[in-house]
């Protein structure tokens, strides 16, 4: 299982949100860059970036310090947040990313799907399912759309995404640990490679997570940056191929 840092962009600083929500913000840092370097220095081999600003609103503002990360760092990293177009995609992939995330656009368009594994190709298009009481969330976890969560999760794998993060909007930032109910019924219902979000708060966490067997990655964010997990010594007991 590989545990990804999370780094999540707002107005070009590191912040972490409760539940989404901007008015629920902490500032960690206003060098992206230095956090992505830390991590890496730890034991990461994966990023997970945001553009929290993109995700509200549709425009990309942080693809700067994207770019300056992924120039930065000698790990992959995947990216997510308003990419909603092929031309939001094509940015993305020009910055530096290894793997582009689409999260509300998959709920409006499974064709955009189809189109974005046709021209990237499926392991590098990833889409992020954020549900609440499993429905689906859109636009920065505004909106509840329609969609229950295993299903859209089937129809982007048929289409050849390969890989699936899956977010449980409850719990993220909560410190309230995993819905592992919910992550488990997302691994019996997907062929895709399926990576973890949202309510770590310690290492037990992440051992419980590390036995649901078939789970690809998990990703982490406030438990880091709050020091209720070490980066190296979760990565040692388990995982971070």
């Amino acid at each position: 299982m590989i545990i990804l840092p999370a780094i999540d962009l707002m107005n070009g600083e590191v912040v972490r949100l409760e539940q989404g929500q901007a008015n629920r913000k902490t500032v960690y840092s206003a060098d992206p860059a230095a956090f992505a370097q830390r991590w890496v220095a730890d034991g990461a081999t994966w990023l997970h970036l945001v553009d929290l600003d993109a995700a509200f609103s549709g425009e990309q503002r942080n693809l700067a310090h994207v770019k300056n990360i992924c120039a930065t760092v000698s790990v992959p990293c995947e990216l997510g947040g308003g990419l909603r177009d092929m031309a939001a995609l094509s940015a993305a992939f020009a910055a530096g990313v290894r793997r582009a995330i689409i999260g509300s656009r998959a709920c409006e368009s499974l064709d955009f799907i189809k189109e974005a594994v046709r021209e990237f190709g499926g392991d590098r298009i990833a889409v992020g399912i954020d549900a609440k009481d499993g429905k689906v969330a859109t636009q920065g976890w505004v909106k509840i759309s329609a969609w229950d969560a295993l299903d859209l999760a089937k129809a982007v794998a048929d289409l050849g995404a390969g890989n699936i993060i899956y977010t449980d909007i409850g719990t993220d930032g909560m410190f309230t640990g995993p819905n592992l109910p919910a992550q488990r019924a997302m691994l019996a219902a997907t062929k895709a490679k399926l990576t973890a979000s949202g309510g770590v708060a310690s290492l037990a966490d992440l051992r419980a997570l590390g036995e649901l067997d078939g789970l690809y990655g998990v990703i982490v964010g406030k438990a880091l940056y709050d020091k209720k997990v070490d980066l190296r010594e979760a990565i040692e007991e388990v995982g971070g191929r």
